[in-house]
């Protein structure tokens, strides 16, 4: 790597110069014949102090060259949609032909428009964060978030590309959301953050629209869903206060006070609102009766619409407290905030607000998933391409065997991911369309918790581990690597931790009363025996049924400790399924629709896909199964749990 160092076999060459009893290395003679001063031993010692000063200029400009020669070829990526060949091969197969085309055409123009335009305004938003001044220049207090012009950039450019209209307008009816989450997984990993508000606009979209677009709410829905950048208007979500997070429902103190024109004042303090510059929010508050009491528990909370600011720009009785210091997602202001009389539109029915808010959550979920899917295939793109530029040990990386097995091994990861992430988006497409089956719809219900918390736990595991494949340089800031650890590594926490969703699955699964695993088992089993006939996929098929039965035989024997053994199998649970559902895949009612193993049955399937689907399945893919079996469920295992936790400790 040193171009201008001489290689170790010329170093100890000698060259008839004689000094002080001994012959002169070649490379210290040569520069004693540099720029015409030839010297000899007896002349160097009577050299003048100039000519000592050019040998010393000569010798510094050398290991100036030598240190200019550090330098690796910088990992990069090309047009994404081009280079994705799972995410084309899926389209192609999938999509009818007019959309195909139609959609085809527009990735590809999307594509060099993130490549040339895109990119680089998400890192002009990495490199200038937003700022808070709380008070201008005279002591008058303004609370006013400045965010660069960058970050504004990308609020114009996401309504240019329709990245929210496009679900709502439904131009190519079923497959619009398909089609949206596509544009949303190219463009997220080069979003400088915006792919959060987009979540939080496209929930409060969804809300809305759930509601039958109410008369008031009718021009904040056009804004929410327009194309035209000087209308368009991003949400936030307002939640989490200071007493909880997921925990809505003991957490929240935030009270309403209806006023005589109908309208609501909020009281209250959020503890962590991102995206605070939004121009609208959905939160949850408590509404007082007469007497300032409130109803406590989830059935005191209602939903509410507000706007952030006036036409003017003034806050809406909200005062700004701070912004929050983050480990990452520093691209966007995320905010405690104060609500001290805040306009606000009751929007659910009184005590109602945890079932109306519950579509956003689903969608921000599903944001969430592909999120943790596009940063997955960044990261293993640019690996990739590293590996085709690095050399080391005298051969490039993607020579060494061993490289090339770790990024094999995340490749198989962001596949298993991207499918799982195609099948949500292919049920909701049906489900905003009337299109589901019953069966479809209770296994949507199932899958998008799932999927957001196995995804999530994915992309920090793969963030990790592409970030070692670049070396040290993975751990430089200058790269913009960290930048992507580190926004990624919240997406396990966001929308629902691991643990929160895993008890969302069994509460999925008990309100349903065991319909919804009917359903899930079932589907599994019959597309199994579709790709059955297919040989070189047998031993995949094969470990696939091992684990359905396995995992039957574990909700048999969960017994008369079945809530406590629940509870605590939770995780395992959700992972088990996760993988399972990853490895098979489900069908539409009219055509063939595929996850690793059904995509690597396909007619024109390439080796890649048979072979994405054979590492799938070689995991562990019933984990709930083997901790069962190791009595990790048992009554005592939480008290086991606890003495282990604590044992070590003065508690």
């Amino acid at each position: 790597m040193f171009a201008c160092r001489l290689p170790w076999w010329r170093s100890s060459v000698t060259c008839n110069s004689w000094q002080s009893g001994h012959f002169l290395p070649w490379d210290r003679c040569q520069m004693l014949n540099i720029k015409g001063i030839n010297t000899t031993v007896g002349q160097e010692q009577q050299a003048s102090m100039k000519e000592k000063q050019v040998l010393e200029d000569l010798e510094m400009q050398l290991a100036r060259r030598d240190t200019e020669a550090l330098f690796q070829e910088q990992p990069e990526a090309g047009n994404q949609y081009l280079e994705d060949t799972l995410l084309r091969s899926y389209l192609k197969t999938h999509l009818p032909p007019k959309v195909l085309e139609e959609v085809h055409q527009d990735l590809e123009r999307f594509g060099n428009r993130l490549l040339t335009k895109i990119q680089p305004l998400s890192r002009e938003c990495e490199l200038n964060p937003p700022v808070f001044r709380q008070y201008d220049a005279w002591g008058r207090r303004v609370d006013h978030i400045h965010t660069c012009s960058a970050w504004r950039r990308m609020k114009e450019i996401s309504a240019e590309e329709g990245l929210i209209a496009e679900a709502y307008e439904k131009r190519y009816s079923n497959w619009s959301r398909l089609y949206q989450a596509v544009k949303l997984y190219l463009f997220s990993s080069s979003s400088g953050g915006f792919n959060c508000p987009l979540a939080m606009t496209d929930g409060a979209a969804k809300v809305i629209e759930s509601l039958g677009i109410p008369g008031s709410l009718k021009n904040a829905f056009d804004r929410l869903t327009s194309r035209d950048p000087e209308k368009f208007w991003t949400s936030g979500q307002w939640m989490t206060e200071r007493r909880g997070g997921s925990d809505v429902a003991n957490g929240t103190e935030t009270v309403a006070r209806k006023q005589p024109d109908g309208t609501y004042r909020l009281y209250g303090f959020k503890w962590f609102t991102s995206a605070a510059d939004s121009d609208v929010t959905l939160t949850l508050a408590r509404i007082a009766d007469a007497e300032g009491q409130c109803t406590q528990g989830s059935r005191g909370l209602s939903l509410f619409f507000l706007r952030v600011r006036d036409e003017e720009g003034k806050l809406n009785n909200i005062q700004v407290q701070r912004l929050k210091d983050k480990l990452g997602t520093r691209q966007m202001a995320t905010a405690e905030l104060w609500l001290q009389g805040a306009r606000a539109e009751l929007i659910s029915a009184e005590g109602r607000g945890v079932a109306a808010i519950s579509n956003m959550l689903n969608i921000t979920r599903i944001h969430n998933v592909i999120g943790a899917v596009a940063s997955m295939r960044r990261m293993v793109s640019l690996s990739r391409d590293y590996a085709c530029k690095r050399v080391a040990f005298g051969k490039l990386l993607k020579d060494h065997p061993l490289h090339m097995q770790t990024i094999a091994r995340m490749e198989v990861q962001v596949r298993g991911a991207f499918l799982l992430l195609m099948e949500i988006v292919r049920l909701l497409g049906l489900a905003e369309t009337n299109l589901a089956s019953e069966q479809e719809q209770l296994l949507l219900r199932l899958l998008i918790p799932v999927a957001k918390l196995y995804t999530g736990k994915q992309a920090s595991a793969v963030a990790v581990e592409a970030m070692e494949s670049f070396g040290g340089q993975g751990y430089m800031e200058d790269t913009g690597l960290p930048v992507i650890l580190r926004d990624t590594l919240v997406l396990s926490i966001w929308e629902g931790t691991t643990n929160i969703l895993s008890l969302d699955v069994l509460r999925c699964l008990a309100k349903s009363q065991g319909q919804v695993m009917a359903v899930f088992l079932s589907t599994v089993q019959k597309k199994l025996e579709l790709v059955s006939g297919t040989e070189d996929l047998s031993p995949a098929v094969q470990r696939a049924q091992g684990a359905i039965g396995s995992l039957r035989q574990f909700l048999a024997a969960a017994g008369s400790e079945r809530a406590l053994t629940m509870e605590l199998a939770a995780r395992d649970f959700s992972y088990s399924l996760a993988r399972i559902y990853t490895g098979r895949a489900t069908t539409a009612t009219t055509e063939p629709w595929t996850l690793l193993m059904e995509h690597a049955a396909r007619p024109d399937a390439s080796s890649t896909d048979v072979c994405a689907a054979l590492r799938w399945c070689n995991q562990e893919l019933c984990p709930v199964a083997v901790e069962s079996g190791r009595g990790s469920y048992r009554g005592g295992a939480a008290l086991q749990d606890s003495a282990l936790v604590f044992g070590n400790s003065r508690l």
